[in-house]
């Protein structure tokens, strides 16, 4: 059994900041990748930020320079610090992740159950 158990998010004025965690947890090998997808109101789910399985990290356009995405290997966690937040970062945020449960076993897809963010005044 794995698990991804996100925390953080809530509701925060334009020019706020959040952050979010995603820890894995459970019968693990090994991580190939893992990051953080949204999905707004009528929109379509989209990466947000993450690494992948050659271990580079990756941001959409629009939120380079304001989000940072960061990965603790000892714990299996990866943060998002989501500062200069705006209306449109507005969104159920997801924690995703490519999980090799033992060795020379598939690599799976996990999701974490999403965590809301609002930017509103």
């Amino acid at each position: 059994q794995v698990q991804l158990v996100e925390s953080g998010g809530g509701l925060v004025q334009p020019g706020g900041s959040l952050r979010l965690s995603c820890a894995a947890s459970g019968s693990i090998f090994s991580i190939n990748a893992m990051g953080w997808y949204r999905q707004g109101p009528g929109k379509q789910r989209e990466l947000v930020a993450g690494f992948n399985s050659g271990g580079s990290t990756k941001y959409a356009d629009s939120v380079k320079g304001r989000f940072t995405f960061s990965r603790d290997y000892a714990k299996n966690t990866v943060t998002l610090q989501m500062n200069s937040l705006k209306p449109d970062d507005t969104a159920v945020y997801y924690c995703n992740a490519w999980i090799q449960r033992v060795v020379g076993g598939l690599v799976a897809d996990y999701w974490g159950q999403g965590t809301q963010v609002t930017v509103s005044s």
